[in-house]
């Protein structure tokens, strides 16, 4: 019988390896603002990019530049999500920019697995409003009508 429970216990490390080898799917996924967690159907933008940086010392005998690694560049975030009666978050936090105020807030996107654990974490940093949008409306259509916050930021972390 201790024979049996090796065995099984094998198979348990076995499954939990294989399944970490899997690539993670982008469908399942939680997105939380300020403490409170909004539904979204599409996050883009969550992008980082090193400025290049080329300089030549005019002693240098080489005929090219060396490329250095400048300033971080952030990407905007794009938050998309179908229109809901009653529910003007994006429109509500946009309206609270005035000039050389805006009321910023950390974002926290959670990539989920199928126990709802996160296995990848992104938090964007002092993130606030830039753009407002609502899809075209179109009386020949029948998809949902969705609204999108894009959203400029200070920083990505990724956390596993």
């Amino acid at each position: 019988m201790k024979w049996l429970h090796k065995i099984i216990h094998w198979f348990k490390k076995l499954k939990n390896w294989l399944m970490g080898q899997y690539p993670l799917s982008k469908y399942h996924f939680r997105v939380d603002w300020g403490g409170a967690e909004i539904s979204f159907s599409e996050v883009s933008g969550l992008s980082i990019e090193l400025a290049v940086i080329e300089y030549r010392d005019g002693a240098s005998p080489e005929q090219s530049s060396i490329k250095m690694p400048g300033l971080q560049k952030f990407s905007n975030l794009i938050l998309r999500r179908a229109v809901q009666k009653n529910n003007q978050d994006f429109f509500n936090w946009i309206n609270t920019v005035r000039l050389n105020t805006v009321e910023r807030r950390d974002i926290t996107i959670s990539l989920l697995n199928e126990a709802h654990e996160p296995t990848v974490v992104w938090k964007v940093r002092n993130a606030w409003p830039c753009k407002y949008q609502v899809a075209d409306l179109n009386a020949n259509s029948n998809d949902v009508l969705m609204e999108s916050l894009e959203l400029a930021h200070e920083g990505i972390t990724v956390e596993t």
